[in-house]
């Protein structure tokens, strides 16, 4: 995943290194120099980091914002915080915004607005860790004749569907040579097998039965729901 953060103090440093070291690309905006300096060198990974004011769109495009799947917020004042998820959502169209809220009274505010809000740095980086699972595929058996895999793939958050109403296994234009077999809800050992009236969420593992050749089709058609 890529991931912009806008503040590189303590919070966003930390942040940066949990999701570096777990193989994602993150970009820091950060406003103070000395710090972003102090960013350039310390962070492992790939990553970028930007001298600049994370609540200024062009700082925001310096960062490549156009392609973020993640934009979080992480300076101490919730004022800037806002303007730049804002920002991150209304211009750019990031499909997913989290802010550090330092005081509880503007939880609301943010709430309001549909922006992810939360105090704890553990708790951010465990909300863009789960996202990374998601859209993930994994071979569950290889057929021994053909070219035919069984795999699962984990359903990602949706961009263009409703994440709360779902959508309906039936309606996903699968690649040729490629079909959903089976669901098995998040949470849940059950696996059921499709039919018309199947939905699917964020987090179900979907069983899919694939031409080898068409794999990378099928992973791209799930990351882009």
């Amino acid at each position: 995943m890529y991931i912009v953060i806008a503040g590189g103090g303590k919070i966003g440093e930390y942040l940066a290194s949990v999701l570096l070291s777990s193989g994602n690309d993150v970009a820091v905006i950060e406003e103070d120099l000395a710090t972003a300096d102090r960013l350039s060198v310390v962070l492992q990974g790939r990553y970028l980091v930007i001298h600049g004011d994370g609540c200024d769109s062009k700082y925001q495009e310096d960062a490549g914002i156009r392609r973020a799947d993640v934009f979080v917020a992480t300076t101490g004042q919730d004022d800037d915080n806002l303007v730049s998820c804002e920002i991150a959502q209304r211009v750019f169209n990031v499909p997913r915004c989290i802010a550090r809220v330092n005081s509880p009274k503007n939880l609301r505010i943010f709430k309001e607005v549909g922006i992810e809000c939360v105090s704890s740095t553990t708790l951010i980086a465990n909300l863009i860790e789960e996202e990374t699972l998601l859209g993930s595929m994994s071979v569950a058996s290889s057929l021994t004749r053909g070219n035919v895999t069984l795999i699962e793939v984990v359903m990602p958050r949706m961009r263009h569907h409703s994440n709360e109403a779902g959508i309906l296994a039936s309606s996903v234009p699968m690649p040729p040579k490629s079909m959903i077999v089976a669901v098995s809800p998040k949470d849940d050992d059950d696996v059921e097998v499709v039919d018309d009236d199947t939905v699917m969420y964020a987090g179900d593992t979907a069983i899919v039965v694939a031409d080898n050749e068409v794999l990378d089709d099928v992973r791209a058609l799930f990351k882009g729901l």
